[in-house]
């Protein structure tokens, strides 16, 4: 593999927020700032917004890339050396569809809203279409670009990592941004400077060490002020800031370890029964980014995003420069964090530096565990952090209690496993089972119900998502 002359795809780039940021890190690492980058989405008009920005953010940045759109999977694949995929098969409207069908039969939140599952979209039930997508993203990377990475990036990580690293024989790695968790908790005891680690399996990681530089032992802080602090003074500034919540505060002291980032929506029924228990433990007014009214603000916003996307697209092309617009809205901090000449956060570009110049890096990886966590299932992915230069790993040793691998770590895996079996089988008697044990089920009539009337759309969608190029 070269280090100029980089092919990468990214698959779902109509996601405009998440694919911005990756070019904009594309353009801010000069060993990379020459690579060809292939847009692909179903969606014609958002990609080719896309493009539009990208192409003025790489001017601006004096970077050399150059952007192609491919309207098949093969077309982005084809020669690529790393495949980036974000993309949402369905989209909203179809978590939106199945979780209104699961409210419909009883289900609160929908069928996939599961112990330490609750993320709204984290679908792993419902989710065959997706399940179905990131499969056929691998076999084509297996059949037309056999040496490539691939980079999970969309949801589900979990069961996307571990279907995909057991189904296949590419190279791949999942990423997730929730690690950065770390910072507001560093925050909130008034420490800038601290050595951190974490592992788990996404959205289910745990805070294995936290010291300052000196080497003292900030659990030290954390165990302090859990004796003094006040549930009901908790304010959250949005629906995802959930971090210091109440619930986080609990789950440490349930489990021995701090949740961080989406782990602490991963929590267990006692936190998700209804909407008053979540603003109990989230925070009012919205209880929590997956209550019904935190995941409309969060779908209002990414609303207004695309509207102001194609106003931008609109813009550039009649001759505005990228740093001169404007809205008078929050997504001009947004503008500014693309044009600043900081890296995004996202993992995928530093990683791609790490693997292409063999500069070492340290990451927060999703890959199958193999005995980096023990007590878990080797063909599982774990989240853990691991130093990476070239294509060589050097994971971190973990420490996780026992309480959390037998308590938390177990029973979410276990759900993965039954998940992925039930997709792979096409059995929908093995989510039946599933739904018999669910808190929420009064009867099998119930569940038989619901299954007949969701799982053919379920079906379809698969089918859909398969028989597309």
């Amino acid at each position: 593999m070269s280090n100029t002359g980089l092919r990468v795809s990214i698959i779902g780039a109509g996601s405009a927020v998440f694919s911005m940021k990756i070019i904009s890190d594309f353009c801010k690492v000069p060993s990379l700032s020459d690579s060809h980058i292939v847009l692909m989405d179903i969606d014609k008009t958002r990609v080719e917004n896309v493009r539009v920005l990208a192409k003025e953010l790489s001017q601006y940045f004096g970077a050399k890339l150059t952007f192609e759109i491919a309207d098949t999977i093969k077309g982005a694949v084809e020669g690529s050396d790393f495949v980036i995929n974000t993309a949402m098969a369905g989209g909203h409207g179809y978590l939106d569809l199945v979780r209104s069908i699961g409210e419909k039969h009883g289900y609160y939140r929908g069928i996939d809203a599961q112990n330490y599952n609750f993320v709204s979209d984290y679908l792993n039930l419902t989710n065959w279409n997706q399940m179905t997508l990131f499969l056929k993203i691998a076999r084509t990377i297996e059949k037309y670009a056999p040496k490539a990475w691939y980079l999970q990036a969309a949801n589900p990580v979990l069961e996307g990592t571990t279907l995909v690293s057991t189904q296949t024989g590419i190279k791949m790695v999942g990423f997730c941004h929730g690690h950065y968790g770390v910072e507001a908790l560093a925050k909130f005891l008034g420490v800038s400077e601290y050595e951190w680690q974490v592992g788990g399996v996404n959205h289910g990681i745990w805070l294995t060490k936290f010291t300052t530089k000196e080497g003292k032992n900030l659990y030290e802080e954390i165990e302090k002020v859990s004796q003094r602090i006040k549930y009901e003074e908790f304010k959250p500034s949005n629906p995802f800031d959930d971090q210091l919540s109440p619930v986080a505060w609990e789950m440490y002291k349930t489990y021995g370890l701090f949740p961080v980032g989406d782990t602490v929506r991963n929590s267990t029924w006692k936190y998700h029964r209804n909407l008053e228990t979540k603003i109990k433990w989230y925070g009012a007014p919205w209880g929590g980014a997956d209550s019904e009214i935190g995941w409309k603000w969060y779908v209002d916003q990414l609303s207004q995003v695309v509207n102001v996307i194609d106003m931008f697209a609109k813009m550039l092309l009649s001759g505005v420069k990228i740093n001169q617009l404007k809205t008078g809205t929050p997504i001009d901090d947004y503008l500014k964090e693309i044009l600043s000449e900081k890296l995004s956060g996202e993992q995928h570009v530093p990683f791609i530096k790490s693997v292409v110049t063999k500069t070492p890096g340290r990451f927060v990886v999703n890959v199958l565990n193999y005995g980096k966590i023990k007590n878990l299932d080797n063909d599982v992915a774990v989240e853990i952090c691991a130093k990476v230069c070239g294509e060589k790993f050097e994971f971190e040793e973990n420490h996780i209690p026992e309480r959390i691998v037998n308590w938390y770590l177990k029973p979410r895996i276990l759900l993965a496993k039954q998940a992925l079996d039930a997709f792979l089988s096409k059995d929908v008697k093995l989510i039946a089972d599933i739904l018999e044990r669910d808190p929420r089920t009064k009867n099998s009539e119930q569940v038989e119900k619901l299954i007949s009337e969701l799982y053919p759309i379920v079906i379809k969608k698969a089918k859909e998502i398969e028989e597309q190029e």
